[in-house]
């Protein structure tokens, strides 16, 4: 990146030169320079409307076109020359665009500011960022259901306050991050059409006095609607506080299941196993087999929330229209499109390759008295109130406990003593796929009903893309 002294485009009014260290500190170039492409696909947009309305001539157009692609090609070798002189992405290549093209460079900015320029970049930029995001998330989901698929039979405990609660299978455990995955992707979906709105034509914040055709630029761009209010367009970044909280959430949907997963690994579950190119070991303990992917998630999950909670505290003090603030919105932005994108991609990578231990999910759930509800509700359907059923299924956990056995396990003379209603066919209720079986219904754990929630859920990826 050079530093050569060169004529600002606002140097006129001033008597002296910016110091070398304001200049370092106000500069945006160095994180910046990756709206480039953005930046050159607006420029060129916006002259071509120009020249549409008579305001530069096709010649000038022709000239930033060819000048345009010659840049593009230079970013792209690693041959073009980034300044700190020229401050940011916008002023980096219209520099070297006059020096390619001439007056034809200078007339590029006719009917904008950099006000609008930069606030169109981002939309741009943030624009595809969510189509890649939105496409990282059925990457993951689709892994996610073919894991579910595999076990859509397999028992396992299902937990609250990380008690073993009652049997559910692992299949059903994992379309419950394909669910909020869903919700993930609903949301980014619905952002993206906020973002998609065209702020260029709102110039520095008032407008501008040429014919200029707002609704030309927005079709050549892709945009599906327009910034209605010049001030509000330059200085609006709720788009992009927006797709921080949604990425956010996409964030804490995959660090809850970090923790199960961190959770499960453990000897203490036994449930799973990840594949070791996903773990780490220890410096001193050779034995150690440490998940440091998911650990990590947890950790940036955290990193994402700072980037959010900073955005909204940027933006709420500031006064109408646009602020230097506003150049403190482009790192966290990017930083956390990069974390989620990057996280996404790992996830589905290691969701694909998870070990499952079936007989460990069986045996824990035969150390918690997992169908303890299922009796609950035979006695009701025998004609106990539940208040009393709920009862006397607790006194008979209590004697199970007390001789260190399951439930199903008790004769059925000992059950009879809680309950005369109680009958041989009780033990269909107290095996954990009678459990299983008797959760038939849409979102329950039945694995013919998982089956059919992974058939739901393909269709509805299949229709939505």
């Amino acid at each position: 990146m050079t530093n050569d002294a060169t004529h600002k485009t606002w140097s006129g009014r001033f008597d002296e030169p910016v110091s070398e260290r304001v200049k370092r500190y106000t500069a945006s170039i160095p994180f910046d320079w990756r709206l480039w492409r953005h930046d050159i696909q607006g420029s060129l947009a916006h002259a071509r409307m120009l020249a549409k309305q008579g305001i530069i001539s096709t010649e000038d157009l022709a000239a930033i076109e060819r000048g345009m692609a010659q840049i593009a090609q230079e970013i792209e070798s690693g041959a073009f020359e980034w300044s700190l002189d020229d401050e940011d992405i916008h002023l980096n290549i219209e520099r070297r665009l006059t020096a390619l093209v001439g007056d034809a460079g200078k007339r590029l900015h006719t009917g904008r500011s950099r006000n609008d320029q930069v606030a169109t970049d981002i939309r741009l930029w943030l624009r595809d960022a969510i189509d890649e995001i939105r496409s990282r998330i059925r990457t993951l989901q689709t892994a996610l259901l073919g894991l579910a698929e595999q076990h859509a039979a397999t028992p396992m405990p299902g937990f609250t306050h990380l008690q073993v609660a009652q049997p559910v299978t692992f299949g059903h455990h994992l379309m419950a991050y394909v669910e909020m995955l869903e919700r993930d992707w609903e949301r980014l979906t619905d952002c993206r059409r906020r973002t998609n709105r065209l702020p260029l034509g709102a110039a520095a914040l008032a407008g501008t006095t040429y014919p200029i055709d707002r609704w030309a630029v927005a079709e050549t761009l892709g945009f599906e609607e327009l910034c209605r209010n010049s001030l509000d367009a330059v200085s609006d970044r709720d788009f992009a506080i927006e797709f921080l909280s949604a990425a956010s959430l996409v964030m804490m949907h995959l660090s809850r299941f970090s923790e199960e997963l961190i959770l499960w690994m453990t000897p203490r579950f036994g449930f799973i196993d990840l594949a070791d190119r996903f773990c780490t070991g220890s410096s001193i303990m050779p034995q150690k087999k440490n998940p440091d992917v998911p650990e990590l998630v947890r950790g940036k999950t955290g990193r994402v929330y700072g980037h959010l909670v900073a955005m909204l505290t940027l933006m709420k003090g500031q006064p109408l229209a646009y602020n230097k603030d506003n150049q403190e919105d482009k790192e966290p932005l990017f930083d956390a499109v990069d974390t989620l994108n990057d996280t996404l991609a790992i996830y589905a990578e290691m969701v694909a390759g998870i070990r499952v231990k079936p007989e460990a999910m069986r045996a824990a759930l035969q150390e918690g008295f997992a169908t303890a509800t299922d009796l609950a509700d035979y006695l009701v359907k025998k004609g106990v109130p539940f208040r009393d059923a709920h009862e006397i299924v607790a006194r008979a956990v209590r004697a199970a406990e007390r001789q260190g056995i399951d439930l199903a396990e008790l004769p059925l003379t000992t059950l009879q003593q809680f309950c005369p209603q109680i009958e041989e066919d009780v033990y269909e209720v107290l095996t954990i796929e009678g459990s299983l079986a008797a959760r038939a219904h849409i979102g329950g754990t039945a694995p013919e009903a998982v089956q059919a929630a992974i058939a739901h859920a393909r269709a509805r990826i299949a229709q939505r893309g």
